[in-house]
Formats: C-alpha cells, structure tokens, sequence
C-alpha cells in the first residue's frame, strides 16, 4: 500500500470509528453527572468537601434537564 493510501485508509478509519462511538459528541446529562460525581470521589478526600462537590453535581444535572438549556 503506497504511503498515500495508507493514509487515507487511517483517515477513513478514524472517521468511522468516531462514528460508530459516537465519541465527539456532546455528553448526556446523566452522562456529565456520571462523570462528575466519579470525579468528586477522586479527588475529594473530606466528607464536607465531597458532599459540597457531589451537591454541584447534581445542581448542574438539574440545569441541564431543564428545558431550554
């Protein structure tokens, strides 16, 4: 396979595994909240600021279920 091909064919590849995930898109709401509490567990280590974190999470996926967000 001539160098050119070889990168066409990587490029076609990216593309269609980024379609496939559906990597790239936007996160869900459950999505962002999962993510947010796994990072509250990470790198809080005392209760007050775990709980203080965990309560901007779910702040955060009440604003982004709302309606016109």
């Amino acid at each position: 396979m001539r160098g050119s091909q070889r990168g066409f064919a990587v490029a076609a590849g990216y593309y269609a595994y980024k379609a496939v995930s559906g990597e790239g898109e936007a996160p869900s709401c459950r999505s962002a909240f999962t993510a947010c509490m796994q990072k509250c567990r990470r790198t809080t280590t005392e209760a007050p600021a775990a709980q203080a974190c965990q309560e901007v999470c779910q702040r955060d996926q009440a604003a982004c279920e709302r309606p016109g967000r």
